[in-house]
């Protein structure tokens, strides 16, 4: 099939990998988002998608909205069989989705319906789910609601952050979505309705959703802070100023420090929760690198009976 892949960051490169390596189908052209400002010096950057797209000399195409008439008058000009998506980035409108003849087709990092939306990984990790997958599946004008043609499962291991996890679902997932490719193409494959019931929705995490409430049990401190790992991070207060957690262990034989209580030793630190204490392992204050939080204890030195700050906790 002729095909144009729509796709933005870094987790969508190895499903146009997959299509590009594929004998069977040819990547016509790519869609992404529009340039934009990274780095320090906030110059125009082009997505991943775009750059790779760019070293395999295919046609990029970066329309500022999906309805723009140019966009939709070249996607009719390319007339592609089908459009596989993953994690482009905007809503397309009706109008573009009645172009290709097979539709446009969406990898989506979830066994649908459950995790339906933005962030389907991190409320995954966020929620204990000891197992995730990918689901392909046709794109229609509700939010991620149309039939599924494939999935696959993937477990969520004890220390998986986000970022882990995504990663191999993103390997993974490419190979689901080529396969599905395949079989739009030998008709062997019919898109099936999803349920009804299990749907759970997904929103994008914020950064004030990050906030640690030391309040909370310690297993859903870590779980929070696997979650949120790597965007938009974990964090807390510490001196009134925000102190980015990055990695944390459990502690479930030390009950005796209040939530947010410090206790600093030459090669820990602890903080208690609402049930027991967990270890930092590693820490980010506000304006520094990241460091390991022993290293960070010593140069704050931390007070007997220090807390971490709970204010403003959401």
């Amino acid at each position: 099939m002729k095909l144009v892949f729509a796709g933005t960051p870094e987790v969508a490169v190895p499903a146009l990998d997959a299509l590009i390596a594929s004998h069977r189908h040819e990547v016509a052209a790519v869609v992404t988002r529009p340039d934009a400002p990274a780095g320090r010096g906030r110059r125009l950057v082009a997505s991943p998608v775009a750059q790779r797209a760019e070293e395999a000399g295919i046609e990029v195409l970066k329309p500022v909205r999906p309805r723009d008439e140019d966009f939709l008058a070249r996607m009719r000009e390319i007339a592609p069989d089908c459009c596989p998506v993953v994690a482009y980035g905007a809503i397309l409108p009706q109008v573009a989705l009645e172009i290709p003849s097979h539709g446009w087709v969406n990898l989506h990092f979830s066994l649908l319906p459950a995790w339906r939306g933005a962030a389907p990984v991190q409320h995954a990790v966020l929620a204990g789910d000891e197992v995730t997958g990918a689901s392909t599946f046709l794109i229609e004008e509700g939010l991620d609601s149309g039939p599924v043609y494939g999935v696959l499962t993937e477990t969520v291991r004890p220390t998986d952050t986000s970022g882990d996890l995504l990663t191999r679902l993103a390997f993974a997932g490419a190979g689901l979505l080529a396969a599905t490719m395949d079989g739009i193409e030998d008709g062997a494959l019919k898109a099936v309705p999803q349920p009804a019931d299990g749907v759970s929705l997904a929103p994008k995490i914020n950064v004030e959703d990050a906030q640690v409430d030391w309040t909370s049990p310690a297993l859903r401190v870590d779980r929070l802070v696997r979650g949120c790992t790597p965007a938009p991070g974990a964090w807390t207060l510490f001196r009134g100023e925000r102190l980015k957690l990055i990695s944390i262990g459990l502690l479930p034989e030390r009950t005796d420090l209040a939530p947010g209580e410090l206790s600093a030793g030459k090669n820990n630190v602890y903080a208690g929760t609402g049930s027991h204490a967990v270890e930092l392992h590693w820490v980010q204050p506000q304006g520094k690198k990241p460091m390991r939080a022993a290293d960070w204890a010593r140069g704050v030195r931390i007070a007997p009976g220090e807390h971490l700050d709970m204010a403003d906790v959401r």
